[in-house]
């Protein structure tokens, strides 16, 4: 367990008996997430390769009388009650706690018998910053019930538990990678997730001399509703007009011999999918090898097809990974590119870890000069998914 981690658990823990007057019978804990490559495929078919992150929300719980749960967030005095024995509705309209309504809901669907309890949320995961701070909540939720029933899930089915969650109690129609990952994620590995049958491989991450940096933007314009709908149905004219089932199973020879029946926009997302889906598998490959500067170009080149053909990024990040490209493989980066649904939120790159501290500094005086903003910085290595804490 890593330090920072240590003390989450402890202060979550200090925090529970305070509130509650006992000690917590059970925590858990279930971490964020990033996207190393495979951005905007998951509804093409396509393939993603994320990470857990060193961030972890943990739930701290112990019985309690009735047929209610009561979950509180940190120490503020901020608490939702949430039904066990009558049909649920959201939690509290807007709330952060419908995420673990959502999966009360789950789990009573399945037939779960659950009893009153009492819950307090700590967390580590930035917020805002496409890092996967609702699936990490979710998940410990989901594995905070098993402990406490003693029925385990199924990783597969936790996870789809966790999306269905999202989907009704939060209102947010997320793809299957977030929860994925903070469910199935290994310690020193990367996952590469097969969207469409949702099997997934592990890719070793054991060289300590690479270290994953994540930088926020501290922009929080996320992919409106419209635009990823337009893009998904973009994506969806492209495959018809290919004759494939989606743009997994389509080529950029293929596409370039169906230019005539394409209008530019759609010729331009689909040469994202197609291409991302392809780099995707290829750096998967490369990091089995050890091939990191072709990991890194194919970072780059990911970076400018959601730039310049997906048109999700922004201008702040693209100066974020022009910053992490200036400083280059003599500054000790490997490559960078936006990660998350874009117009905001974070970049990811790979650096040499001795020389971490030093690209963090110059990547960070370089945003503040561009922006008057001071952008957070956090590394992390390849971390374990959700598991019961002890």
């Amino acid at each position: 367990m890593s330090v920072v981690r240590q003390q989450l658990v402890s202060n979550t823990s200090g925090l529970f008996e305070r509130r509650f007057g006992a000690r917590p019978r059970w925590m858990v804990a279930a971490p964020g997430r990033v996207n190393i490559i495979g951005e905007h495929v998951d509804y093409s078919g396509g393939y993603v390769l994320p990470m857990a992150i060193d961030r972890y929300t943990v739930i701290a719980a112990g019985p309690a009388s009735g047929n209610n749960a009561i979950v509180a967030s940190g120490a503020a005095a901020d608490e939702a009650l949430i039904s066990l024995s009558v049909p649920l509705q959201h939690a509290m309209p807007g709330h952060w706690s419908n995420y673990v309504a959502g999966v009360v809901a789950g789990f009573r669907e399945r037939g779960a018998q659950l009893s009153g309890f009492q819950a307090l949320v700590g967390s580590d995961v930035p917020v805002g910053g496409g890092l996967s701070s609702s699936a990490a909540l979710e998940v410990a939720a989901a594995t905070l019930l098993e402990t406490m029933t003693g029925d385990a899930l199924e990783p597969v089915v936790k996870a789809l538990l966790c999306q269905k969650a999202e989907h009704e109690y939060a209102g947010v129609p997320c793809g299957i990678m977030d929860q994925f990952a903070s469910v199935m994620c290994r310690a020193d590995h990367l996952m590469l997730l097969d969207c469409r049958s949702q099997t997934i491989e592990q890719i070793p991450f054991t060289d300590p001399a690479i270290t994953v940096l994540i930088v926020n933007s501290d922009v929080t314009r996320e992919l409106a509703g419209g635009e990823y709908g337009e893009r998904r149905a973009e994506c969806e004219a492209a495959a018809r007009a290919l004759g494939v089932a989606s743009l997994r199973d389509a080529t950029l020879e293929k596409l370039k011999s169906a230019r005539s029946r394409m209008v530019p926009v759609t010729m331009k997302r689909a040469r994202h999918a197609i291409g991302e889906i392809a780099r995707t598998v290829e750096a998967a490959q490369a990091i089995r090898g050890g091939d990191w500067p072709h990991v890194g170009q194919l970072m780059y080149a990911s970076h400018d097809s959601l730039r310049d053909d997906y048109e999700v990024s922004c201008r702040e990040l693209n100066v974020l990974v022009e910053a992490a490209q200036e400083i280059g493989a003599a500054g000790g980066v490997i490559g960078s590119r936006m990660t998350g649904g874009g117009f905001g939120g974070c970049t990811v790159s790979l650096v040499e870890t001795a020389k971490a501290g030093e690209v963090a500094g110059r990547i960070a005086d370089l945003y503040r000069r561009a922006f008057g903003i001071e952008p957070a910085i956090l590394t992390s290595r390849p971390s374990r998914g959700a598991h019961v804490v002890g």
